[in-house]
């Protein structure tokens, strides 16, 4: 399968899932098992590495997957004027900045919207570089980058800086998407994103603490679908 047609067969397969799967509020048995189903289809379609499809070609596919949704959500708000009120260093989670550097600098404090900017045309710069994210017109190349050590440690840093823009916009701009009634869209997409990397281990715990009160019910919510998964293979 290649990466290009893997990406389709996940999309063909995306089902939508209300309130981004919220844990049910009613606990009669009926809906407790419809949830769990429900956990376990998306785990299943959303997550999970395919039958016979390669680990790091599944890194690669989502990479680009991730970064679309984030571009996206970016999109509708970097045209605000209320962007450049921010100051460097500001608008960042609670207790922490981030500091950007593209690995030739020491890194410099900037405000919380130039950090976005920098971070996603850095990642459009990492993938549009066909020594790094090869055309899987050959595959047998593609796979080839995708398994090095260098590859990994470039979606690592990848996948890292996706997270601390979620912070971002959770912490300093989730009032303005709720007011244009994206806030379900960005709930989706961060679940989808948590979920993945829960599943390959690609964020360090020091990146998550930031964001815990969130990301503490998304895993429980995970954990959730992995063990129903995991269940419904050993019987």
């Amino acid at each position: 399968m290649t990466i290009e047609s893997a990406l389709l067969v996940k999309r063909s397969h995306s089902i939508l899932i209300p309130n981004c799967i919220s844990p049910p509020t009613c606990l009669s048995l009926s809906t407790i098992l419809v949830y769990s189903f429900f956990l376990l289809l998306y785990y299943r379609t959303q997550v999970a590495l395919p039958p016979g499809e390669s680990c790091a070609a599944w890194v690669a596919v989502h990479a680009v997957d991730f970064y679309n949704d984030v571009s996206t959500i970016w999109a509708v708000m970097s045209t605000d004027p209320y962007l450049n009120s921010f100051r460097p260093g500001e608008g960042f989670p609670s207790g922490v900045e981030y500091r950007w550097s593209d690995g030739n600098a020491d890194a410099v404090s900037v405000s919380a919207p130039v950090y976005i900017d920098k971070v996603l045309s850095w990642i459009a710069d990492q993938m549009n570089d066909e020594t790094k994210f090869p055309d899987d017109d050959d595959e047998e190349k593609a796979l080839r980058v995708f398994q090095t050590p260098q590859f990994a440690a470039l979606c690592g840093q990848i996948f890292r800086r996706l997270f601390r823009v979620y912070g971002i916009i959770y912490s300093s701009f989730f009032g303005t998407l709720e007011a244009l009634e994206m806030a379900p869209h960005l709930n989706s997409c961060f679940k989808h994103y948590l979920f993945f990397c829960t599943e390959f281990g690609l964020l360090p715990e020091r990146e998550v603490e930031p964001l815990e009160v969130l990301v503490k019910p998304i895993r429980k919510q995970y954990y959730t679908a992995k063990q129903g998964g995991t269940a419904a293979r050993t019987r």
